[in-house]
């Protein structure tokens, strides 16, 4: 139910980093801006012997009935109450010539107006994410951030 003492909020700018945490090398990992056969890849990157870093910015907008934002923009993705972003990983990011064909998944949840509020004064929402699955190639699917997203 939504909190009816809370201030009303407009569509805020939201400045989002995901570090993708040690990928295997060689591989290019984007940022999928767009949907279906419409969408490209963005921020593209090959993966060496370090993190990837992502930044980008999406918008938030008070317009849930349980008083969360709700992320929009092109880069955003999913129902309203469970946005998400995609990572592009090699043939999907544009590297035809990779084995790797994957998505990563990463829920926008958890992010909260006090959070956007801390971060909207030259501040960021980062989230760390493992850049390697369990099979030894680049995760794939729907990743948590590790540590939950933190103002930074």
């Amino acid at each position: 139910m939504k909190n009816e003492n809370k201030t009303p909020k407009k569509a805020t700018e939201v400045r989002l980093r995901i570090v993708l945490v040690d990928p295997p090398a060689g591989v290019d990992f984007g940022v999928q801006e767009g949907k279906g056969s419409d969408s490209k890849t963005i921020h593209k990157q090959r993966s060496k012997d370090a993190d990837l870093t992502f930044e980008f910015t999406v918008t938030a907008k008070d317009n849930r009935d349980d008083g969360l934002p709700n992320f929009l923009g092109p880069l955003t993705h999913g129902p309203t109450t469970g946005r998400f972003l995609y990572i592009t990983i090699g043939a999907s990011a544009g590297q035809f010539d990779s084995c790797w064909n994957r998505r990563l998944k990463i829920p926008l949840g958890g992010i909260t107006w006090e959070m956007i509020e801390k971060a909207a004064t030259k501040m960021v929402l980062e989230a760390r994410l493992p850049g390697t699955g369990k099979d030894g190639g680049p995760s794939c699917a729907t990743v948590k951030p590790t540590a939950g997203w933190k103002v930074c």
